[in-house]
């Protein structure tokens, strides 16, 4: 490739990479504490340990639980803004090439599934459709759309129709079913009926699950909104970003607050659970996107000062492998906890996994900074990028 054609490429913007990491470490830590989605409390666990437990779990989600995946969702939108934009630069249409490109994204998810049923990859093979269409689209449109599909329209018109429909009773969710099922095998040691299992069951409690929580439209608006910063340059430390991130972060927090505090009296506020649950999903979702954002604009501005920036740079080697450690993070846990491997989810609760997680994330991040030192890419993310440009000229 010409140095020409090289300057025309976007630099790599590194507090990207920072965040990417901060999502991993923080999805990686979540998943450890539920074993992978095994969830079990030993018993012989004394009481102090239970109630450390307790006070583990209840944290970690409130930090991470619905953010971690919102943040990634928002950075693969943003990546989408740069591998299209480098082409456009090049006169080039990428569209083509990243539906292909997602297709070589779902056949690395169904490689994720076998080891852990609950995969976002393969969703966001899907759903990552959405920036091949609006791509050509201008920021308002954009805008207009993301907006509509982070409201959760369809959650809404359920929430109204069962207040003006009393008689009406909701089916029992699918999800609920699946991950019943799925308890069956995972009480083996057989690492193929983990494997089918995963596949089948569990691919569909996940997929179901997905729908259920609003997830569905949520992911699509974070990937449309991620392209609007790219666009917009947001990540790009000038005077205007740095306004835009300062009062992003204000009014993330103002916003925040009561949409926590209407989520956690929704039971005092409406009695009837049907409507309850369908009106705490969208006020969940909002709150965990509203929370996400300003998690996001801390650490952008922290990244700024020199200070910390040392710190979180060691992030970096994380994030700009985050393929590799997720899938790898899926591989490890899953022998780690489940009877085919170590069988370890009989006796850790959260405390004892959160340690396990610290201690994989010291593991992988050493790995990450070691591989780095002599390649480009980590192992996952070369063998998509070879993918994606197989047969270019």
């Amino acid at each position: 490739m010409s140095n020409s054609i090289l300057s025309l490429k976007n630099p790599r913007v590194e507090v990207v990479d920072v965040l990417r990491g901060f999502a991993i470490m923080s999805i990686m830590l979540l998943h450890n504490i539920e074993h992978f989605d095994y969830y079990y409390l030993p018993e012989y666990l004394p009481e102090w340990i239970k109630v450390l437990d307790k006070i583990i779990w209840e944290t970690l989600f409130f930090l991470f639980g619905g953010k971690s995946y919102a943040i990634f969702a928002l950075l693969f939108g943003f990546s989408f803004y740069i591998q299209n934009d480098n082409q456009e630069r090049q006169g080039k249409d990428f569209r083509v090439r990243f539906l292909w490109r997602m297709l070589v994204l779902l056949g690395l998810g169904f490689v994720n599934t076998i080891f852990y049923e609950g995969d976002i990859l393969m969703i966001y093979a899907i759903l990552g459709i959405i920036l091949a269409f609006v791509c050509k689209w201008n920021n308002k449109a954009i805008f207009i759309t993301a907006v509509i599909l982070i409201l959760l329209p369809i959650e809404w018109f359920r929430f109204f129709y069962m207040l003006l429909h009393p008689e009406y009773v909701p089916l029992p969710k699918l999800s609920k079913n699946y991950f019943e099922m799925m308890g069956e095998y995972l009480k083996g040691n057989s690492f193929m009926d983990h494997a089918i299992g995963n596949i089948t069951i569990g691919r569909l409690a996940s997929i179901f699950w997905f729908w259920e929580n609003g997830r569905f439209f949520q992911t699509p608006a974070l990937f449309l909104f991620g392209l609007l910063m790219g666009r917009k340059k947001l990540f790009i430390v000038s005077a205007e970003s740095n306004l835009f991130w300062k009062k992003t972060m204000q009014y993330s927090f103002l916003l925040f607050v009561p949409l926590f505090t209407l989520k956690s009296f929704l039971s005092q506020l409406i009695e009837r659970k049907e409507v309850r649950k369908s009106l705490s999903i969208i006020i969940s979702s909002w709150s965990n996107v509203v929370f996400m954002i300003f998690m996001v604009s801390i650490i952008v501005l922290l990244y700024q000062k020199e200070s910390v920036r040392n710190l979180l740079a060691k992030l970096i080697p994380f994030g700009k492998m985050s393929l590799t450690n997720y899938i790898m993070q899926s591989v490890v846990g899953s022998f780690i906890y489940y009877r085919y491997g170590l069988g370890l989810v009989e006796y850790t609760g959260a405390t004892f996994s959160l340690l396990i997680g610290i201690l994989l994330f010291v593991l992988q991040i050493s790995f990450c900074t070691w591989w780095l030192k002599t390649h480009r890419q980590g192992p996952f993310e070369y063998l998509w990028h070879k993918a994606t440009w197989v047969g270019r000229s």
